[in-house]
């Protein structure tokens, strides 16, 4: 309630420094992967041990692992990439039910601005990796390819992992949103749909190799 009450340049002014925070905190960041996923997967779920390869795959290939920082399926992918001795950082966000950062994080920042957060997101990817998860995630994935679409950010990487939890949505965009002409037939082939995080993470690693051969 405090922020509803704050007038409004000081409400700006703190935007402000959760911007400048967040670039000073993570300006020696290169080629780093934003991963999406649901909070609510317990350590046993088959989607936190896959999660978790995640993250050691890419630590493996000096790959920066960026996720929301909270439990689930982005606690997974951090532990995975800081056991690996990876670089891995959280960006957290503050709710209305009290979500703590992980314990296997490098660098964590706290937000309470999602639209900043999602700058921080987009600022270091060289790609974004989304597995199963809620609104946060879809919401997250439909910022990055409107970014890639409207040609905002550079095009790169966006993958879905998990064919059976993603193909309703990738059926519906075809068959209704494609369909409709609310999309352009190009606009389907700004993600790729695969079933497994290796397949996932050679796509990225594969991408991040060509990017680093280009600025040789």
């Amino acid at each position: 309630m405090l922020d509803a009450k704050m007038p409004e340049a000081w409400r700006v002014l703190r935007i402000q420094s959760e911007l400048v925070d967040g670039i000073e905190r993570l300006i020696t960041l290169k080629g780093a992967v934003t991963v999406f996923g649901s909070a609510r997967f317990p350590e046993q779920a088959a989607e936190y041990q896959e999660a978790q390869r995640l993250g050691e795959l890419l630590a493996c290939e000096g790959v920066p692992v960026i996720t929301g920082g909270g439990p689930g399926i982005m606690e997974a992918c951090n532990r995975g990439a800081f056991c690996q001795s990876g670089e891995s950082i959280g960006l957290s966000i503050e709710l209305p039910h009290e979500q703590l950062p992980n314990a296997y994080l490098d660098i964590n920042l706290n937000f309470r601005y999602f639209f900043v957060r999602k700058f921080m997101f987009v600022k270091h990817a060289m790609g974004f990796i989304a597995m199963p998860g809620g609104y946060g995630t879809l919401d997250e994935l439909f910022e990055a390819l409107t970014l890639v679409q409207t040609r905002k950010v550079r095009r790169f990487p966006i993958v879905l992992v998990g064919k059976q939890y993603w193909a309703g949505l990738v059926d519906w965009m075809r068959n209704t949103v494609l369909a409709r002409g609310c999309i352009d037939a190009d606009d389907l082939s700004l993600f790729t749909l695969v079933d497994t995080v290796d397949e996932a993470a050679q796509i990225i690693i594969e991408f991040i190799r060509e990017c680093d051969g280009e600025t040789q």
